[in-house]
């Protein structure tokens, strides 16, 4: 049925994305995405305007260490300011309570020399295994373990390490937001818009290569594929974005829908090789009748 076609062309989206020529691909989009005229070149200007008030900010209020702040507002910037919202209240969050951590075990790290390296393997391996899982838990990992390798070189007034790295993430994470609130990205509805153009050329593109030799279906089928993954970016960027006009919601997903039934019949067509999602462990979905070429 339709839904099956759907799936079944997901799954030959995804498989078409493990491929070779991926990492080429993705290093040809990251260069273009910071060519003029890019959608994502707000989120770079971002960057840019947060991290540089961050450090000025920091330097004029004499804080000790404003490379803090400067980190601080770099890690903040997501694809839209939703996400950099959530990214900020996570690492502020973490942040202080990192430093909360940091103040239970220094009198512990100061004891011996292996005490305070076996604080900070600790940290150093809670941080690698919890940044990408949970990025708030990641970062109370990561602040004690900052602040204790600074104890290596001589130890600091317990009070001084704690007070700048206070003032140092509150004010980066209020530059770095306030530099993602003020640069507006009006260029994210844009982006949908092209790439429903793109989407709907591919498909038929696609569509007309059904009775091509398996060459050239093949790569009507990858340009679809990367189609459908420029149109399901652009989307979930632009969702998140402020100041922007109605996106196109039902377009975007009848766009997906026909392109998914699409690589479906492109992927029976090209033959065995492309195969079913899986739904249960041990099952697979029917590839849908198409009939024969």
């Amino acid at each position: 049925g339709t839904e099956h076609a759907e799936l079944y062309g997901i799954e030959a989206e995804r498989a078409a994305l493990r491929g070779p020529g991926r990492r080429r691909a993705a290093r040809r989009a990251l260069l273009r995405s910071l060519g003029p005229g890019s959608p994502l070149l707000p989120v770079a200007v971002r960057t840019l305007i947060g991290c540089a008030l961050a450090g000025y900010l920091c330097a004029a209020l004499g804080v000790g260490r404003p490379y803090w702040a400067i980190v601080t507002a770099a890690s903040l910037y997501q694809a839209n300011i939703t996400l950099t919202w959530n990214r900020t209240l996570q690492r502020t969050l973490g942040n202080l309570l990192g430093v909360l951590v940091f103040a239970a075990v220094l009198p512990l790290s100061r004891t011996t020399p292996l005490a305070l390296v076996l604080c900070c393997l600790f940290f150093g391996f809670a941080a690698e295994a919890l940044i990408t899982r949970n990025y708030w838990l990641g970062s109370v990992a990561v602040t004690p373990m900052a602040l204790l390798v600074l104890e290596f070189g001589a130890p600091h007034p317990a009070g001084e390490l704690i007070g700048d790295r206070v003032l140092d993430t509150v004010l980066g994470a209020l530059a770095g937001f306030l530099a993602a609130a003020l640069v507006t990205n009006r260029r994210a509805a844009g982006r949908v818009e092209r790439a429903l153009h793109a989407t709907a050329k591919a498909r038929t593109e696609a569509e007309r290569a059904a009775g091509q030799p398996p060459a050239e279906r093949a790569r009507a089928r990858r340009a679809l594929t990367a189609s459908l993954v420029e149109l399901r970016e652009a989307a979930d960027t632009a969702a998140g974005e402020w100041w922007q006009r109605a996106l196109p919601e039902q377009e975007v997903l009848a766009a997906e829908q026909a392109g998914h039934r699409t690589l479906t019949a492109t992927a029976q067509r090209l033959g065995p090789a492309a195969r079913a999602p899986e739904t249960r462990r041990g099952t697979t979905v029917p590839a849908p009748s198409i009939g024969a070429e």
